[in-house]
């Protein structure tokens, strides 16, 4: 390894690109669902003071009842709001009336402003209807309260939360370390040219079955460690996590494949791995709250196939949501794993055209020196 060269290099990548990733410490614009069953003049004026909020965006507005659980999944919601019936009306009567708050606590710092900025908003508007804040109508009350529900994770355990998330990262990380380095070590006992002029790409991905059902064993231990010694929540279907985690655990032994390709040694293959695994931990849920992060980076965080673990995991462990209600996330996963197969397959056909053009060169050769030998055994 050049040090000179990678510890400059490492530094600029830190101050320049971490930070510029990094740059949001509150949340802006979180994905909220309102369930408004009053529609009246007052809930769509809270609707609108909600959508204001720097903090909050207002994503849909549903007038009928629909179990909040369900507006989750996906992350298509961080945060519910319930109006319920009658709540305009109980203003004007002067009864103490609730509205309802359902949180996604998966993880609790991804709520921490919104949950601050509702309280606000409902303090104000309880200010102005008792006349304390720039009010002069005397026929309104104001004794609205938030009722609050934290989902999937209320005790805001460590097991359903940063233990998980070390889980899978580890796992993975180590999984790629001991497949990164297959194509150089083919290379080096020369059957990579065997396996490109007389295989196809799969010959390749089939070495990677004994790793990944070793990966996939790891991490139901470890499942069953945190649910039986620790406190693990697991609400979904664990059918349904390993089918998911087969198309997972190739796509990361296909990335692992591809990144290790060039390199001359293991060795060198593995420090590579620092390329495409950490950066889904730091930007895809596992060490921090995604609510934190610009639209852009939450889109640019998808290259990375941690990213997408952690999407299967908030919703089929912390949410218990079944497979029909990740097909949205699903399809798009399988879009992302047709690209890198396609990456690979191309790799593996340059690889092919490379080798049989050296061969086609190396014959040459061996035929213009025999033609030479030839010649001078002509001439003696």
């Amino acid at each position: 390894m050049p040090y000179e060269k990678v510890c400059i290099m490492v530094a600029m990548v830190i101050t320049l690109f971490v930070s510029v990733l990094l740059t949001g410490n509150i949340a802006k614009d979180v994905k909220v669902v309102v369930i408004d069953l009053d529609n009246s003049a007052y809930t769509r004026e809270l609707t609108n003071r909600i959508d204001a909020s720097e903090y909050m965006k207002v994503t849909a507005v549903l007038n009928t009842a629909q179990d909040p659980k369900d507006l989750f999944y996906q992350d298509r919601a961080f945060a519910v709001v319930y109006f319920p019936r009658g709540l305009e009306k109980d203003r004007y009567t002067g009864v103490a009336s609730n509205i309802g708050v359902f949180y996604d606590n998966t993880n609790s710092a991804n709520t921490s402003n919104i949950k601050e900025a509702l309280n606000e908003i409902v303090g104000l508007d309880n200010a102005m209807a008792n006349g304390d804040v720039g009010s002069t109508n005397d026929s309104i009350y104001g004794n609205v309260s938030l009722a609050t529900r934290n989902l999937f994770n209320p005790q805001e355990s460590k097991d359903n939360g940063e233990t998980l998330g070390f889980l899978f990262f580890f796992g993975s990380m180590f999984f790629t370390f001991a497949t990164i380095g297959m194509i150089p070590r083919l290379r080096l006992t020369h059957q990579l040219d065997k396996v490109l002029l007389e295989g196809t790409p799969w010959d390749l991905l089939a070495r990677l079955i004994p790793y990944g059902c070793c990966l996939m064993v790891s991490w139901v231990l470890g499942l069953a460690v945190l649910r039986v010694w620790g406190d693990l929540t697991f609400s979904g279907n664990l059918f349904t996590f390993i089918f998911v985690q087969i198309f997972y655990i190739f796509t990361v032994g296909t990335l692992s494949l591809m990144f290790g390709w060039t390199a001359a040694n293991p060795g060198i293959a593995s420090s590579r791995m620092i390329l495409f695994i950490p950066g889904g931990f730091i930007l895809g849920g596992g060490a921090g709250p995604t609510t934190f992060f610009a639209d852009w980076v939450v889109k640019f965080s998808h290259v990375f196939p941690l990213t997408w673990e952690f999407h299967f995991e908030r919703d089929i462990i912390a949410r218990g949501a079944g497979f029909a209600d990740i097909t949205q996330t699903f399809g798009a996963f399988l879009v992302y794993m047709g690209i890198v197969g396609i990456l690979f397959c191309l790799r593996f056909n340059a690889s092919r055209k490379e080798l049989l053009a050296r061969q086609a060169a190396e014959e040459r050769q061996h035929k213009q020196m025999a033609a030479l030998a030839q010649e001078l055994a002509d001439r003696g």
